[in-house]
């Protein structure tokens, strides 16, 4: 999995890293198990500091996305993704809710935004819909 940072971004880079891990997870570019580059060695490879790679870590470490083992490093959760919480729901709602408010102010309709929606899932899963 290539990491793509935008340095330039209002986005935080440890924001950036860790929806770039879900979406290698989501993808299945990154399976259950599999190691991830310790802190030290993924800041170095991605020229950013430690700390912003080891927050990303502790993130989505507490969000159940990865684990930390003494002997293994850092791997993607091997019991199984996080499921859905109402915490995770309200965090769903809070950041969808204004992007679609300004989808629909910029006259885009419901049918479009759903196209829009299924056009990323198909992106990210490397599937069509039906399959």
């Amino acid at each position: 999995m290539i990491i793509q940072l935008d340095m330039q971004s209002e986005v935080p880079i440890y924001t950036q890293l860790i929806n770039q891990i879900i979406e290698g997870i989501a993808s299945g570019d990154l399976s259950p198990g599999e190691p991830l580059p310790s802190v030290r060695s993924l800041a170095s490879d991605i020229g950013i500091n430690l700390h912003t790679v080891n927050k990303a870590y502790t993130l989505l470490k507490q969000d159940g996305f990865i684990q930390v083992h003494r002997q293994r490093g850092v791997v993607v959760n091997p019991d199984g993704l996080p499921e859905i919480t109402p915490e995770y729901e309200e965090k769903r709602s809070s950041h969808l809710k204004p992007i679609i408010a300004e989808a629909i102010c910029r006259g885009m309709s419901k049918d479009q935004i759903l196209q829009v929606v299924s056009e990323m899932h198909e992106e990210i899963t490397h599937t069509k819909e039906g399959e």
